[in-house]
């Protein structure tokens, strides 16, 4: 089966932080090995940068934690935490959470260079965390951006297979007589026509009420909005219901509106302009954007300054997560940050907190230069797949199996799970604004 799942890994931030933490442990970075610690790690996980730019300011908050049994790891968001940003050392500005973890700074806040940023927050539990005062450093601008068609991009995770992507360059200018540190990221706007997938379960646009069942095959629909997937209740068959189907499948959902999925960067691009310092910096590779579909895509370019001290943790996390794995590399080590418990030192807090003046440009793709076949035009067994199938594909390694239509006679079975009331089947689903989707036209979006 072709599959580029590994292609939508997120952007650089907690769950790979988190992960680093497991491999600290487990790589015994400390002056001992002890089997048994590896089932005690238990450390707060932050993820945060104030931008100049207009967009959501939010810090994330988790908690990397092992199984006490099985020493695997796992992250878990920290909620109902009091977030404070205090603006040069005096203003304070308060966070509120919107999701589990995630605590947003007021709509209109933007940082300002030359100014200096700092972090609080109390946990649920009165521990209380502070970072070090981060004082943003200006950028100079992204002088231009230009994309190239390369048919014999290595496919990741498969030895001698390639795919089409376009790879993304940029020119830009470093100011002279001072030290600059970059930090280069992409965000990749697709169009994307499926909203949900249901595993072992059907889409309800109303709530199903429990326990209430019709003609021993239907569930029953009330009135409550509820636009989510209803799965099967374990015990569904001995209370007079529908039969319980115990095999893996799935039913998939179109869009109900306009929708976008939104792909981030999963490598770090970092540079020390030490060598270049004052002069132009040209042909930077700064993206890889796979031919996911024939369809135009809206590629954002970002070009971020560092601190010295960011710059220093980023090293360190490039270094722990893009080496080679050969048996001479160094063993990865914690990538402590610059957020420390104000009433034990000795606390190992993973992450950073920093503050970063941006400059983006957006980049229409209209892919009219592309040659050969998307990434996925075919499905494992060799079948073209249609155009709004190829990025759905692409992500998931599976064709979409939208749920069967009505009616459901000769050749069309019926559905798995069937619901009595509500919409006509087969409802469409809402696109969910999330750091993967979004409902709302991209700014630059050309159709």
């Amino acid at each position: 089966m072709i599959s580029l799942v590994s292609l939508r890994l997120p952007r650089l931030n907690w769950r790979l932080l988190g992960l680093l933490v497991g491999s600290y442990w487990l790589t015994g970075c400390v002056d001992s090995f002890q089997p048994e610690f590896n089932a005690t790690v238990n450390v707060v996980v932050v993820d945060g940068t104030i931008t100049n730019l207009p967009e959501s300011q939010v810090i994330r908050l988790n908690r990397s934690r092992a199984d006490p049994f099985t020493g695997r790891f796992g992250n878990i968001p920290l909620t109902k935490a009091q977030v404070q940003v205090i603006v040069d050392g005096s203003q304070v500005v308060n966070a509120h959470e919107t999701v589990e973890g995630s605590y947003q700074l007021p709509s209109d806040f933007r940082g300002q260079v030359r100014h200096s940023y700092q972090l609080r927050f109390r946990l649920e539990d009165g521990s209380q965390y502070e970072s070090s005062p981060q004082i943003m450093p200006d950028v100079p601008p992204i002088d231009r951006v230009y994309a190239q068609f390369n048919p014999r991009v290595p496919r990741p995770n498969q030895p001698n297979a390639f795919m089409g992507a376009h790879e993304f360059y940029l020119d830009m200018s470093d100011p002279a007589d001072q030290q600059n540190y970059y930090k280069w990221d992409w965000k990749l706007y697709e169009k994307q026509a499926w909203c949900r997938s249901c595993t072992q379960g059907i889409y309800a646009v109303y709530n199903i009420i429990p326990g209430r069942y019709m003609f021993g095959a239907y569930y029953v629909s009330g009135d409550q909005l509820y636009e989510d997937c209803f799965n099967q209740p374990p015990n569904v068959a001995r209370e007079g219901g529908p039969p319980y189907h115990n095999e893996l499948w799935y039913y998939d959902y179109t869009c109900r509106t306009q929708c976008w999925e939104i792909l981030h960067n999963y490598t770090l691009n970092l540079f020390d302009d030490a060598l270049v310092n004052g002069n132009a910096i040209l042909g930077r590779k700064v993206a890889l954007i796979p031919y996911y579909q024939r369809s135009p895509c809206l590629v954002e370019i970002r070009q971020s300054a560092l601190t010295k001290e960011a710059h220093r943790f980023f090293k360190l996390v490039e270094t722990q997560t893009q080496n080679t794995g050969g048996l001479a590399d160094t063993p990865p080590s914690a990538p402590v940050g610059n957020v420390k418990n104000t009433a034990n030192a000795r606390e190992n807090v993973v992450g950073f907190f920093g503050a970063s003046a941006a400059s983006v440009v957006r980049y229409w793709l209209d892919r009219k230069d592309a040659t050969g076949m998307p990434v996925a035009a075919f499905d494992d067994k060799g079948n073209p797949l249609l155009n709004n199938e190829e990025l759905f594909y692409a992500l998931n390694g599976r064709r979409p199996e939208p749920e069967p239509y009505p009616p459901y006679t000769g050749e069309r079975l019926e559905p798995k799970m069937q619901i009595w009331g509500g919409p006509p089947r087969v409802p469409t689903a809402i696109c969910v604004p999330s750091d993967s989707r979004t409902p709302f036209k991209p700014e630059g979006w050309q159709e």
